[in-house]
């Protein structure tokens, strides 16, 4: 079958040229760029039609000029390829970069070791711990009786509430659904690697698994990197705060704390990992769209930390001219931009942006990528990858040399053969599928509540249900938590940054993780709870 995983698609928007132009265009940028290669399948046109929200006739028409020009090469009954034979017929593609592997000796310029006595950072992952990687032994749970939260995702003890309570439901936002990972290519790769003979590995993380990696970044988010340009870490907190020990040694003896720029609102886990560090946050305002950068700061912060593909939580994906004007902003004051690449994968419609990283310079750039395969696989994986500049990461290194790499050789090996199956693009294609449906039925049942808006969800995990501002926040919490639901206040994403203006008033949840019952009943109960506090319900 062919594969529908495709890398991100830039389709120029230049309003002279046809539709089926413009995808052929965005393709030979693809081409120019390494991001496809010769040989490389390209996704079968109707579910690309889908994806891109344009008829299938522009797809092929699109693919029938790319083939005239020889760019793409198709047999019956065989998926239309990248021709292989494309440099001869294009010398000027000869898959436009070095593909993976090839500048090692080139990456590494020397750097003064950093005076690195800090404690071992820890196995952290976005809300969990590493310690369950392998799937648990022993006697399956017994399905969940109708209502009820399954055990493993439980947010309360069910023997702790009164008498005649409701079972409690965790709507919590950022938790997968895992039930689907118990497939054979999963079995395979963890008894494999638990099969494997344990070997020293060094300390930026198996060469396999980094060129695995770098594999599915190609694939899946247009990014062409090396083996050699990234980390393997325990997750976006792990990953985050290697970045910010390593900048902090690199100051002078006694000088000031970093500061950190940080989205107003943002992801609330990231802050706690720069305070916890001794970093002093920089407010910085996010609409619907993302960052603004038309009011970054002439006082510059060290650091900012950004969600472009997805801003957590109001889900906006930041515009190519915003892009711009950030990476132009931090390279004149010499500011280091961490793009948060936290769930661009579970994008449910249209075609997202390209990794803030593929505008930037891999030598001599500001972008930090940290990325993690919690939401796609799970947190308790705890596997991670930072990609970082190449001056800024061979410092990084020496201080990982100190510290050690904190993910075991034998999830390392696992994840490598996980990744090496093809397993993990089709595994997120089914759950991109999953969660459309589960966010259809968040906007199918809150969506019409007089007075509240379910802000436009285009991927990820969570959903912003926003109330009127003269609700009071806390007493819909209460109300939540009287009806046995646990929710995240929406006020809680400014927390930390100093809100300005106030932050809007509403709830953050997640409706990835749980049976489809009990969302269910999840969703009816919050609906009750949003009808009886919004004043435009009551009249």
């Amino acid at each position: 079958m062919r594969t529908t995983e495709i890398p991100e698609l830039p389709l120029p928007e230049d309003a002279t040229l046809t539709i089926p132009q413009r995808i052929a265009q965005g393709v030979r940028a693809l081409v120019d760029s390494g991001a496809l290669s010769p040989g490389d399948p390209v996704p079968a046109t109707r579910p690309w039609a889908q994806r891109l929200g344009v008829s299938r006739s522009s797809v092929v028409a699109a693919y029938d000029q790319l083939a005239a020009e020889g760019y793409l090469a198709a047999r019956r009954g065989s998926a239309t390829r990248v021709n292989p034979r494309l440099a001869l017929l294009h010398p000027r593609n000869r898959t436009g970069t070095s593909r993976p592997g090839t500048r090692a000796e080139a990456l590494h310029p020397t750097a003064p070791h950093p005076a690195a006595t800090a404690p071992h950072p820890g196995a952290s992952v976005r809300g969990a711990s590493p310690a369950a990687a392998t799937p648990a032994a022993g006697p399956r749970a017994r399905p969940p009786r109708p209502g009820e939260t399954p055990r493993r995702h439980a947010g309360a003890s069910q023997t702790d509430r009164a008498p005649g309570a409701p079972t409690p439901i965790d709507l919590l936002p950022d938790r997968p659904a895992t039930d689907a990972l118990r497939t054979p290519a999963w079995r395979r790769a963890w008894r494999e690697a638990a099969d494997a003979v344990p070997r020293p590995l060094p300390p930026a993380g198996a060469p396999a698994l980094r060129r695995e990696i770098t594999e599915h970044l190609r694939h899946m988010r247009g990014l062409v990197r090396t083996p050699d340009d990234l980390l393997v870490t325990a997750g976006a907190r792990e990953g985050l705060a290697l970045l910010l020990r390593t900048l902090q040694a690199d100051a002078p003896r006694g000088g000031r704390a970093l500061r950190v720029g940080v989205e107003a609102p943002g992801y609330p886990s990231l802050r706690r990992v720069a305070t916890a560090l001794g970093a002093t946050l920089v407010p910085l305002a996010a609409d619907a769209s993302g960052l603004v950068t038309d009011r970054l700061p002439d006082a510059a912060p060290d650091v900012v930390i950004v969600t472009p593909s997805h801003q957590y939580p109001l889900g906006g994906s930041l515009p190519i001219d915003r892009r711009r004007q950030l990476l132009g902003w931090a390279a004149a004051h010499r500011v280091v931009v961490v793009e948060d690449d936290y769930d661009s994968e579970l994008r449910y419609v249209g075609q997202p942006l390209p990794a803030l990283a593929a505008l930037d310079d891999p030598v001599n750039g500001v972008v930090v990528t940290l990325g993690t395969f919690s939401k796609t696989v799970a947190p308790e994986v705890g596997v991670g990858f930072v990609i970082a500049p190449d001056g800024l990461r061979a410092r990084m290194l020496q201080l990982r040399e100190v510290l050690g790499c904190p993910v075991s050789g034998v999830v390392q090996t696992a994840f490598t053969g996980y990744l090496r199956s093809g397993e993990l693009r089709r595994h997120t294609a089914r759950m991109r599928r999953r969660y459309r449906q589960r966010r259809d039925r968040v906007l199918a049942v809150l969506g019409p509540v007089p007075g509240v808006e379910v802000l436009p969800m285009d991927g990820g995990l969570h959903a912003v249900v926003r109330v009127p501002g003269d609700v009071d926040e806390g007493a819909l919490q209460d109300a939540c938590a009287a009806a046995g639901l646990r929710t995240a206040p929406l006020s809680r994403y400014w927390r930390g940054a100093a809100p300005r203006p106030r932050p809007m008033a509403g709830l953050v949840i997640g409706y990835a993780h749980l049976e489809d019952r009990t969302l269910d009943e999840g969703l009816a109960r919050l609906r009750q709870v949003l009808r009886s506090v919004s004043p435009r319900a009551r009249r």
